[in-house]
């Protein structure tokens, strides 16, 4: 975990943000100058107005100081919201480039629910740190640098005090940091695990509900909650305490610099204004480091979730993800002693297979015996744990997987549509696509019925995960997509797989006409995929043998 207060990280990532940040450094410059001109102009017009005189000029200089004061914060407030926002949209983008260049077994491996909470409630709480604890901390380098070097001016034996107390407000600050920093880190991996569970909850609750299991779920997860709030509770109690040492660490120190003072200005020792400019400044000496110290405990999460954040986007891909050679999809394609295996089970067992190009391979078998793990692996989303996969003499282990999937079409069993535009779905692969191509699909998918009958046609705005449509009217938007790739090779997985005799009939009628001409693996439960299969396959326990052709039923089972 980083314990710095300041990620140099962040300004190699984030480029966009550097600008702002040095307008941010300067504007601190210039303010640590405005705090020293307006305690000067301040202490002039006190001591004036003892001898009954009106200071004018230094009565102009106070009101201006005051005024460009309060423009600085305004100032400082802008730019910092500003560079939070650049930092949180940047991050953003670059967690989700990280999942799309990993697939989606990192995403398991790394929780998605941890993924979902890092990219939201993680990375906004690092508005606290940036419009709160940064400016704060570049104030607390300057104006104690700017104070001390007026005070030592004006009375070198006051500047002494503060050279030497300055540093114990960081030193307690540092020790109680480490404690809420320990105290942050539990408080977010709670936070994550809450995430995760909730966000597994939700996307089980059919299930849940079907098996009068809802309930206690939900006590888990007001359970989990508590514990997330007992978390906090902690922090906050070492924020308070450390807030509590830092005013006792200043007020002392202010007092050890204000009393001799006073002592001296009654023996003679000092003038009114030079006594006057010393017990202005000196609080302006530490209020910077107490403010900082305050608002680095609110910033905690944030910092918590930045580390996080740069180092899960920042993970080095596969080897099979840092580019490489580009397979050509219509070369002949060879499973060369294939072996997957998973952390509690091998998905795969020493398969040997050649795919020629244009052949429609049908895959059958009983549910787990490995058949999406063996699309998985063409798809890039399963690595070999021993054994390569070749395309026209090309390791996919090496291979570019971004041009790869180019000349991929794939329809799973369960197809993911966004909440957006009909058309935004099916052009989800190919966005710059023409609208004629985009009709031509809507056809060959046997999707016109449908689009007819909704009210805005194809720019019909659909719900979370196409709320509105059908399993079939989904599938037939997922192959939609596929037409409109128009890829030499096809993988699809179940397409048929819980639809009605209606809808599958249309699907298979448009499935038909994908593959037609092009070299296609077709997962299948059932029998009316198989026919115009050139061979079938069967997978069972993690081995493949090929069928020669046999009644359908007895394939199936």
């Amino acid at each position: 975990m980083n314990r710095r207060p300041f990620d140099p990280r962040l300004l190699r990532r984030v480029p966009a943000a550097r600008r702002d940040l040095a307008v941010l450094a300067l504007l601190g410059v210039v303010a640590a100058g405005l705090v020293v001109a307006q305690a000067t102009a301040l202490a002039a017009l006190l001591a004036t107005a003892f001898d009954g005189r009106l200071d004018r000029p230094a009565l102009a200089g106070l009101v201006a100081a005051v005024a460009a004061r309060s423009l600085l914060v305004w100032a400082q407030g802008t730019v910092s919201a500003r560079v939070a926002a650049t930092v949180k949209a940047a991050l953003r983008v670059e967690l989700l480039g990280a999942v799309g260049r990993h697939g989606p077994g990192w995403v398991a491996g790394q929780r998605a629910g941890q993924l979902a909470t890092l990219a939201g409630r993680g990375l906004d709480a690092l508005d606290a740190y940036f419009t709160g604890y940064l400016p704060q901390l570049v104030l607390s380098v300057t104006v104690p640098v700017a104070v001390l070097g007026r005070i030592f001016l004006a009375d070198w034996s006051s500047a002494l005090i503060i050279a030497v107390t300055l540093p114990l407000i960081p030193i307690f600050g540092a020790l109680l940091g480490w404690q809420a920093q320990a105290a942050t880190e539990r408080q977010w991996r709670r936070l994550s695990l809450l995430g995760g569970h909730f966000l597994d909850m939700v996307a089980g609750l059919p299930t849940l509900r079907a098996f009068g299991r809802a309930r206690a779920q939900v006590d888990v997860v007001r359970r989990m909650a508590d514990g997330h709030r007992v978390a906090t509770m902690k922090t906050l109690r070492i924020a308070f305490l450390s807030a509590l040492v830092l005013e006792l660490v200043a007020t002392l120190s202010v007092a050890l610099v204000a009393v001799p003072v006073g002592l001296r200005l009654l023996g003679g020792g000092l003038t009114l204004q030079t006594a006057l400019l010393v017990l202005l400044l000196t609080p302006e000496a530490y209020l910077p480091l107490r403010a900082a110290g305050a608002r680095f405990h609110a910033s905690m999460e944030g910092l918590t979730a930045l580390d996080e954040a740069l180092t899960v986007s920042a993970t080095p891909p596969a080897p099979a993800e840092r580019g490489g050679p580009a397979p050509d999809g219509r070369a002949e394609i060879r499973f060369e002693s294939v072996t997957v295996e998973y952390e509690r089970t091998t998905a795969l067992r020493d398969v040997t297979l050649t795919i020629r190009p244009g052949e429609r391979i049908a895959i059958v078998g009983p549910s787990g015996a490995g058949k999406s793990t063996l699309l998985g692996l063409l798809l890039g989303f399963v690595t070999p744990t021993s054994g390569r996969v070749t395309v026209g003499g090309v390791d996919l282990a090496g291979a570019d997987p971004q041009v790869w999937r180019r000349q991929l079409a794939w329809v799973p069993q369960r197809a993911h549509l966004f909440a957006a535009s009909l058309a935004d779905n099916i052009r989800l692969g190919a966005p710059d696509t023409p609208d004629a191509a985009l009709a031509a699909a809507v056809r060959d998918a046997a999707l016109d019925d449908v689009v007819a009958g909704l009210p805005d046609g194809l720019a019909t705005v659909l719900g979370e995960r196409g709320h509105g449509l059908s399993s079939g009217q989904r599938q037939r938007v997922a192959l939609a997509r596929a037409f409109l790739r128009d890829a030499p090779l096809v993988l699809l997985d179940e397409p048929t797989a819980r639809l009605d005799s209606a809808s599958e009939a249309v699907v298979l009628a448009a499935t038909r006409r994908l593959v037609a001409g092009r070299t296609a693996l077709l997962v299948a439960h059932r029998p009316a995929l198989l026919s115009d299969a050139d061979r079938v396959l069967r997978i069972e326990e993690g081995r493949v043998t090929e069928l020669t052709p046999v009644p359908t039923a007895e394939v199936i089972r």
